[in-house]
């Protein structure tokens, strides 16, 4: 009877996760943009991208209305008002409030997080990752690693 009982959270956590992804889509010399700020998600994600070596460029967009217009599929025509410049993927992402959670999340990181993470690539306006997510800090930053290895080229 005790088998059910583990596998019943197990499965829930593997839930907890929605994945679209496009494979060997990220030039790994390229450059990306990610919004200053934002919950632990957001500064978590810019570590993780600068320590696969990745360029990573931050800054604030002036408005969403302008932000980015691409003039044709040349990477040297991208014209941009804000400070996304010449970066070829943008990483958005919203987050609910991190909550602490000593008992679920003890091994794990203590924190619980939720999410939408948005991986587009600049040049061709394509979505290479969309990720609904929510889970413990280190488990979710596994998953992100994990991703990445799909998406790298």
């Amino acid at each position: 009877m005790s088998r059910p009982i583990i596998v019943i959270p197990m499965l829930a956590m593997a839930a907890c996760n929605s994945v679209n992804i496009k494979t060997h889509s990220l030039d790994t010399t390229q450059t990306f943009y990610v919004d200053r700020g934002g919950y632990q998600m957001q500064h978590e994600i810019k570590n993780v991208l600068e320590s696969r070596g990745y360029s990573v460029t931050v800054g604030h967009k002036r408005q969403t209305t302008n932000t980015t217009y691409i003039v044709s599929e040349n990477p040297q025509s991208v014209i941009s008002t804000s400070d996304i410049g010449k970066s070829r993927y943008i990483v958005q992402i919203s987050e609910g409030t991190t909550r602490f959670m000593p008992v679920w999340c003890a091994l794990n990181g203590f924190w619980w997080w939720r999410f939408n993470v948005s991986i587009s690539d600049n040049v061709t306006g394509q979505e290479l990752l969309g990720w609904a997510g929510r889970g413990c800090a280190n488990s979710s930053l596994q998953k992100l690693n994990d991703i990445l290895d799909k998406m790298e080229m």
